[in-house]
């Protein structure tokens, strides 16, 4: 009995190892790590929309100027029913994870898909560039690959009016 529990803990401990989170890091330290997945905890001090249906979580405090908010946080009009309402964190503590990205001079992280707040990786955007002309409608393949190519069609090299005929035995 105790061989197999020392084998389940071997199997199992680097799984453990890496599903431990990192910590946190706080919003100011956050627009440092460009480019970089990470936790970041914030206060909410307000949730703002704009006309285009765009919202934003306020991290800054009332008595910081906008142009001093180093860090914000972004909800796209299009990610609305994924990420929900977000009125209710208003004046609440969350932790966030994503991807800190340049955004206008400041730092952000955009909120798309509400498991973020419970540590989740953000909502799955293919990149355009890689899919483009690509159409789940057309019997052809995404991209160009020359394995899926058909070898030696339409080809002029030992084409069937040049064969050599064999001497007979």
């Amino acid at each position: 009995m105790r061989l197999s529990t020392l084998y389940i803990a071997l199997v199992f401990a680097p799984t453990l190892a890496f599903a431990a989170a990192k910590p946190c890091v706080q919003a100011g330290e956050a627009s440092t790590l460009i480019n970089k997945d990470v936790c970041v905890t914030a206060h909410v001090y307000d949730v703002v929309e704009l006309s285009n249906g765009t919202r934003f979580l306020d991290v800054c405090p009332p008595a910081t100027p906008d142009d001093a908010c180093r860090f914000t946080i972004v909800s796209l009009r299009q990610d609305r029913d994924e990420v929900g309402e977000l009125r209710q964190y208003r004046d609440m503590d969350v932790n966030i994870r994503g991807i800190v990205q340049p955004m206008h001079g400041r730092a952000g992280m955009v909120l798309s898909h509400a498991r973020q707040f419970k540590g989740g990786p953000p909502k799955f955007r293919p990149n355009p560039l890689l899919a483009r002309g690509f159409s789940a409608e057309d019997e052809r393949a995404p991209i160009g690959d020359p394995n899926l190519r058909s070898q030696g069609a339409h080809r002029a090299f030992m084409n069937t009016r040049d064969q050599e005929t064999r001497p007979a035995k």
